[in-house]
């Protein structure tokens, strides 16, 4: 990529696509990008020296690419519309344009790599592995779905241009495919994205595809969950591990021994190179002990050792927003979570309840995606049921335009908690402040949500 010294982004602002434009930064690259809406990363990015606008107008892009064009690469991210004014000028003009998956595949070309797929969990994996990694004191680099809290950061450096890179593989769109990893982690293959794939046979197939591009000799740590075509499409020679919370489960690395002890989950280790008593992970949930299985057995291949689990594992701290504390009063436990589908809502209040047994929870859930609502409406529906009261806002749009008669209401039919309303974020606000009959109250889903965190927090301490 050195031949670029130039790299415009559209879309800078996907957590995705900030860690790509902090690398090129990094690496001694003049970095700028658009993105339509103004937010805490953006604004970080523009104190790192990098050039942000926000209104999609030719004249904006910056005077350096639109007179340098040999020497600009631009970076697409598919969430930027097809009406967009200034990727057709640049389309028009000749750019170089590349998705950022594309850009990511020439990234970790020849770089020893740990890929991690799956229709939910690839962030907190990810960012495990990283962890685990820099805590050990060995060489890495990382390019992370989320902002982990030990590094503050979605990006992890390497030092040397030789050391093992941690990378999200994300399915959407069919983006992994330009991913050859020495290790891949499948978290799961339920079905998501129908928009792209249509039906889930085709999205197997593209995992399929994905675990047939791991290197000779490499390794494939599955979840017992993903379908079993996915371990029949690995090369020659690949191993292949499963993993799940129990050996009963057909699993090949597994927890012994769960209990949860305040916020936190404590489990024994059975891997590849033996057993690891009394783990203590500060990131509760089940699904995320799970997550840790794997993420223990792919830094354990490139290097950290058996005795140096205990103290790493204790040490993580997660992911902001995935499982995240916001507030942990005496009266009042406020929690806040990204999860969007219906097997993420699921494992998140399942463990919510384990840490929080006979208490009320009150769930505020924005759906996102029109299509996904469309397509996992009953999904929703039953995994929300957990809650003892159900709040739901509008469907966040995303990508997407509306389409006719699916709504956040549709919903509500199914859902079998003794209280369910449909509310606007004002009325959220309100009712929190007014009408605080929970004990345990968590905001849900992958929108603009968020922005209610800081007022509810205000609200609750």
């Amino acid at each position: 990529m050195q031949q670029f010294p130039f790299i415009f982004f559209l879309g800078i602002g996907g957590i995705g696509m900030s860690a790509l434009a902090r690398w090129f930064k990094a690496n001694g690259h003049q970095v700028s990008g658009y993105d339509k809406t103004e937010t805490p990363l953006t604004q970080a990015l523009q104190a790192e020296g990098i050039a942000v606008h926000y209104a999609d107008a030719v004249e904006n892009i910056p005077l350096e690419i639109r007179e340098n064009k040999a020497q600009t690469l631009v970076v697409l991210t598919p969430a930027i519309p097809a009406t967009s004014l200034e990727w057709a000028w640049l389309r028009e003009q000749g750019y170089d344009i590349r998705k950022r998956s594309q850009v990511l595949g020439v990234l970790t070309e020849g770089r020893p790599t740990i890929a991690v797929a799956g229709t939910h969990g690839k962030t907190t994996t990810s960012s495990m592995v990283a962890h685990l990694l820099k805590h050990a004191g060995l060489d890495a680099g990382a390019f992370l779905g989320g902002i982990a809290v030990n590094l503050g950061s979605n990006l992890l450096l390497p030092a040397s241009p030789n050391a093992p890179v941690v990378v999200e593989a994300d399915e959407y769109d069919r983006s992994f495919l330009t991913l050859h990893p020495d290790v891949a982690i499948v978290t799961s293959t339920d079905a998501d994205h129908l928009d792209i794939y249509g039906e889930q046979s085709a999205l197997i197939d593209s995992f399929c595809q994905f675990v047939s591009q791991i290197k000779p000799g490499g390794t494939l740590l599955l979840n017992h969950t993903a379908d079993a075509r996915v371990a029949a499409a690995v090369p020659p020679g690949t191993r292949v591990l499963r993993y799940g919370l129990t050996a009963a489960q057909g699993a090949d690395l597994f927890a012994g021994n769960i209990t949860v002890e305040g916020h936190q989950f404590h489990f024994d280790y059975h891997g590849p190179q033996g057993v690891v008593k009394e783990l203590k992970l500060a990131v509760p949930g089940f699904h995320n002990v799970e997550n840790m299985l794997a993420a223990a057995a792919a830094a354990q291949i490139f290097g950290v050792t058996t005795s140096q689990l205990p103290e790493a594992v204790a040490a993580y701290r997660g992911v902001k927003r995935r499982f995240e504390f916001i507030v942990t009063g005496p009266d009042k436990v406020y929690v806040d979570d990204y999860a969007h589908h219906p097997r993420e809502i699921e494992a998140f209040l399942r463990s919510l309840k384990a840490l929080y047994p006979n208490k009320k929870l009150r769930v505020i859930f924005q759906p996102h995606l029109f299509t996904r609502t469309r397509d996992f409406a009953e999904g929703f529906s039953q995994s929300l049921s957990l809650a003892d009261e159900v709040v739901l806002l509008d469907i966040y749009p995303a990508r997407e335009l509306p389409l006719p008669g699916i709504t956040a209401e549709m919903l509500l039919a199914n859902i079998t908690s003794e209280a369910k309303s449909l509310q606007t974020k004002a009325q959220v606000l309100e009712n929190v402040k007014n009408n605080p009959t929970f004990d345990i109250l968590a905001t849900v889903g992958a929108g603009d949500i968020d922005t209610l965190v800081p007022q509810l927090k205000n609200i609750l301490s």
